[in-house]
């Protein structure tokens, strides 16, 4: 068995499709197949279930791709490493960024990475925070870029920066006036008990936002009587600006977005909400130079 046939059983189990899988990897349908066949007859046992089109892991087959990932994972550490020893600045990075900060940061950061690592082949994925941490763990990329909290215990993190969560609405509405100048805050604070009748612009329960907003009406100890929930950020920001009704953002995403007119926003909780914007990647894998210094030029960027 070569790396080569692990990354075929392993592309079938992640699509669970022959077809998909031989699109992946470069390779036929019908050699794809006969590799399955031929493997299975190896082991004495079969290693998927078939169930039409489907290609299921049997138990002997999950334990197969859960060894074979960490196969591939070790073996892309040892490239790097060599890398980083022998050709210094030659390989591949894969990242990942939220749609949202990736239209603003890849514009950023890539041309200067380029500059200086020329060839260093860059890869990026664009995923909800959520999705982003199971493509760490599965080696799908090296390293995701977005706002805490992270879930899994074998992924660690580096701070980019320390984020503030404000409240944004419509500059004519009728509480835009209610801010109290507070020397911690940046912005006027705002009780937002004051806005539990208002109409809430709110993200998808999968995003890191929403579990930030989540916690500021916890923390206030208000459950807001109407919401709207909405995935695209840049959207909720300017039907809030519009008057449609109020909604949360880190300052750094408020920076990046363009308005007609300047919407009234607001410092929010006890007596401020912040949270952090990390480089996250797998605990105990080997970062090549180059991905360090890609997360440095993200935190030079921010």
């Amino acid at each position: 068995m070569n790396f080569r046939e692990l990354q075929y059983i392993i592309a079938i189990a992640k699509h669970q499709n022959i077809t998909r899988a031989s699109e992946e990897v470069y390779v036929t349908q019908p050699t794809l197949s006969k590799f399955v066949q031929n493997l299975e007859h190896y082991l004495g046992q079969p290693i998927f279930r078939r169930l039409g089109n489907k290609f299921l892991l049997t138990y002997a087959g999950e334990r197969y791709v859960e060894k074979a990932k960490a196969m591939m994972q070790l073996k892309n550490e040892l490239e790097r490493e060599l890398s980083d020893i022998f050709k210094k600045d030659i390989g591949e990075l894969k990242i990942a960024f939220p749609i949202m900060r990736g239209t603003y940061m890849l514009p950023c950061t890539l041309p200067v990475f380029k500059e200086e690592f020329p060839r260093v082949k860059v890869m990026v994925n664009e995923a909800d925070s959520a999705a982003l941490e199971d493509m760490i763990l599965s080696g799908e990329i090296d390293i995701a870029f977005f706002t805490l909290p992270i879930h899994h215990p074998d992924i660690t993190y580096d701070v980019i920066k320390e984020e503030e969560v404000i409240l944004v609405m419509n500059s004519a509405h009728p509480l835009a006036s209610d801010g109290i100048e507070r020397a911690e805050c940046n912005y006027p604070w705002l009780d937002i008990a004051k806005l539990a009748d208002e109409t809430f612009i709110i993200q998808k329960r999968d995003q890191r936002t929403r579990a930030v907003t989540d916690h500021i009406f916890r923390e206030s100890n208000i459950t807001p009587k109407t919401f709207l929930e909405i995935r695209n950020i840049l959207a909720s920001v300017a039907l809030a600006n519009s008057g449609y009704g109020c909604t949360f953002i880190t300052e750094t995403h408020l920076r990046h977005i363009t308005l007609k007119e300047k919407p009234a926003c607001f410092s929010v909780g006890k007596p401020k909400t912040m949270t952090s914007f990390v480089a996250a990647y797998r605990s105990g894998v080997y970062l090549p130079k180059y991905a360090q210094r890609y997360i440095q030029i993200v935190k030079e960027f921010t």
